[in-house]
């Protein structure tokens, strides 16, 4: 019951793609981390509630206070620091290649995909289902037609706002394939909690032949 939530079309703790990978590897080392301390903080605690009679002042203090207040917060502070920013290539993928590109444009509310070729025309459209090569790195140019909208895949990596009149650029690669799900993650009005869509990954073969399908039209689901 305690993993219950760990798993699922959008858990951000089951990644399938490196960027939500390196989220999660940092969700992990916080949770271990933070998990240590209170085990630290609750045997400290119980020592001290079951001193009994032995209330003599400790020897030193003072190496409490310096080691506990001053020494162990920045170490933990600055660890988890150099494992995010070691992890910033990963979640960005600002080093990888990219492979295709695909315009998404938040609507109130839904979510319109155009999928460009590699001069910049659109060659296909898709509403509220998202297809992606697997193992390819995608780039998202994220904007929004009315409202301000976050478009978020938990799966893939983390989420970026679509604003009116701003072009947002994400990168994610899919790796594999199950249920995946995207959800808008900003409200934006009463459509909010049914702003979502669905993510087909497709092998290369697959993938092409689900863009013919949907060459030229921009109504189909």
């Amino acid at each position: 019951m305690l993993l219950a939530a760990c798993a699922g079309p959008q858990s951000a703790l089951d990644p399938a793609g490196p960027s939500a990978a390196a989220i999660a590897g940092i969700w992990w080392a916080m949770f271990w981390g933070a998990l240590a301390v209170w085990v630290l903080v609750m045997a400290l605690v119980t020592r001290a509630l079951y001193r009994g009679r032995n209330t003599r002042a400790l020897p030193r203090p003072e190496r409490l206070i310096v080691g506990g207040g001053l020494v162990l917060p920045p170490v933990l502070l600055a660890g988890l620091l150099v494992y995010g920013s070691v992890s910033s290539a990963r979640i960005t993928g600002a080093a990888d290649q990219v492979d295709a590109r695909i315009e998404v444009v938040a609507e109130r509310w839904r979510w319109r995909f155009r999928y460009l070729d590699d001069n910049g025309r659109v060659v296909a459209e898709s509403l509220d289902t998202l297809s992606l090569p697997r193992g390819r790195m995608v780039e998202f140019h994220i904007t929004s037609k009315d409202v301000i909208h976050s478009f978020w895949i938990p799966r893939l990596g983390g989420k970026v706002d679509a604003i009116p009149g701003r072009v947002n650029l994400l990168r994610l690669r899919a790796d594999r394939g199950g249920p995946v799900r995207g959800q808008c993650a900003e409200y934006c009005g009463t459509g909010h909690a049914v702003m979502a869509f669905d993510v087909l990954v497709h092998g290369d073969a697959a993938h092409a032949a689900w863009l013919a399908e949907r060459a030229g039209d921009g109504s189909a689901p």
